[in-house]
C-alpha cells in the first residue's frame, strides 16, 4: 500500500454546488519529496468569498486556472507514478477533503484511483493516545500555511512521527 498525504482548497463547502480551487498530495516516505499540486478553475457560479479567501486566490485567477478534466487527469497520472502498490488516501479532515477528491475524479476521470475509503489522521491519533480530546497537529513541522502541498506535507510529518515515536505500524513501501 502507498499512501498519499491529501489537503483540499475549496470555495465552498461541497462538491458540484461549490469548488475545489486547489490540491495537494505528498507521497508518505521518509523523504515526503514527491509531491502533487493542482489548481483548476471553477466548475459553479456559485462560490463564498470567505471559503475562496483561505486559499490566497481571488475569483478572477481562479477563472484562468486549468480545467478540472487536465488537472484531474494529471493526477491520475501522478498516483500511477508513485504508487508502488494499492493508493491510499489520508487527510487531516477526510470528511472534506476526500468529498471533493472522489466527487472530481468520478466526475472528471470515470473513476477514483483510491477506490472507495480514506484515513482521517486525526482520528487515528485519537486512537492512539486513547483520548477523543487530543489533536495531533503539534506533531507537523511544516507551517499550516493553506497551501495544500504545506498542509499535506505537515500532516504527512506527523503520520512520520506517530511511526516513529509512537510505533504505528504503517507501511513506507
Amino acid at each position: 500500500m502507498t499512501i498519499f498525504v491529501v489537503d483540499v482548497e475549496s470555495d465552498g463547502p461541497i462538491p458540484g454546488d461549490y469548488s475545489m480551487i486547489s490540491f495537494g498530495a505528498v507521497v508518505l516516505d521518509e523523504s515526503l519529496e514527491h509531491t502533487f499540486y493542482g489548481r483548476m478553475k471553477p466548475i459553479s457560479d456559485q462560490w463564498i468569498p470567505e471559503a475562496l479567501a483561505v486559499s490566497g486566490f481571488n475569483r478572477q485567477e481562479t477563472l484562468e486556472f486549468p480545467t478540472p478534466e487536465k488537472t484531474m487527469n494529471e493526477f491520475t497520472q501522478w498516483i500511477a507514478e508513485h504508487a508502488r502498490s494499492r493508493p491510499l488516501f489520508f487527510s487531516d479532515n477526510n470528511g472534506f477533503d476526500w468529498q471533493f477528491i472522489n466527487w472530481y475524479f468520478i466526475h472528471f476521470t470515470g473513476s477514483n484511483p483510491f477506490g472507495f475509503s480514506s484515513t482521517n489522521i486525526g482520528s487515528l491519533y485519537k486512537g492512539m493516545v486513547g483520548d477523543m480530546f487530543k489533536n495531533f497537529k503539534h506533531l507537523r513541522k511544516t507551517k499550516h500555511t493553506h497551501h495544500p502541498v504545506d498542509d499535506a506535507k505537515g500532516n504527512a510529518e506527523a503520520l512520520l512521527y506517530m511511526k516513529k515515536e509512537m510505533g504505528l505500524k504503517i507501511s513506507l513501501k
